[in-house]
């Protein structure tokens, strides 16, 4: 099961992700951290997370990029998996390790297929960063492409899709919707 959490910077969608993890019927919980801890700022919105997590059981664990070489110790049917978040994530791929558009992309896939080959749950959180209307420099033009084609083929792939604006969540695709119909 995939489920894409997406929302605003400041929205509450890593909260009500974690929520969703707590409450899933999985023995591990992997949190999986994809933000280069450089700079001030970044150090400090880790140290926030970490301090929302605390006490809810998760194994924290760290990788910027590179999420196929990721192994899990523990049997995938007994794992519960959060990737915190597909922005960062993009990001590093762009601007640590480069390539063209299509390498990035294909980088970025295959660690998620990795990733959800190696647990029950899979729960990806994404920012809405492309709806402010600014037109940015062509690096960052670049990187709000390739964010929202990933956004957009993560929401196809994915089980249920939530959008949390302002704490509230919205429910964008369910599993219900396929479901119910005969």
């Amino acid at each position: 099961m995939m489920h894409l959490v997406t929302g605003g910077s400041g929205s509450g969608k890593s909260a009500w992700a974690e929520n969703l993890v707590v409450h899933t019927l999985q023995k591990y919980r992997y949190y999986l951290a994809t933000m280069s801890a450089e700079g001030r700022e970044a150090q400090g919105r880790i140290e926030r997370h970490r301090r929302l997590r605390a006490g809810k059981g998760f194994v924290t664990m760290e990788c910027s990029h590179a999420l196929k070489l990721l192994t899990f110790p523990t049997a995938a049917r007994e794992n519960v998996i959060l990737l915190e978040d597909i922005s960062n994530l993009i990001a590093n791929e762009q601007f640590e390790l480069g390539g063209t558009d299509e390498e990035i992309i294909s980088r970025v896939w295959a660690g998620l297929r990795h990733l959800q080959s190696q647990c029950s749950e899979f729960i990806l959180v994404t920012n809405e960063v492309c709806e402010d209307g600014i037109f940015y420099d062509e690096d960052t033009e670049r990187y709000l492409r390739l964010l929202a084609r990933v956004n957009r083929e993560l929401a196809a792939w994915a089980d249920t899709v939530t959008e949390i604006v302002y704490g509230i969540a919205l429910p964008l695709k369910s599993l219900k919707l396929y479901t119910s119909q005969g």
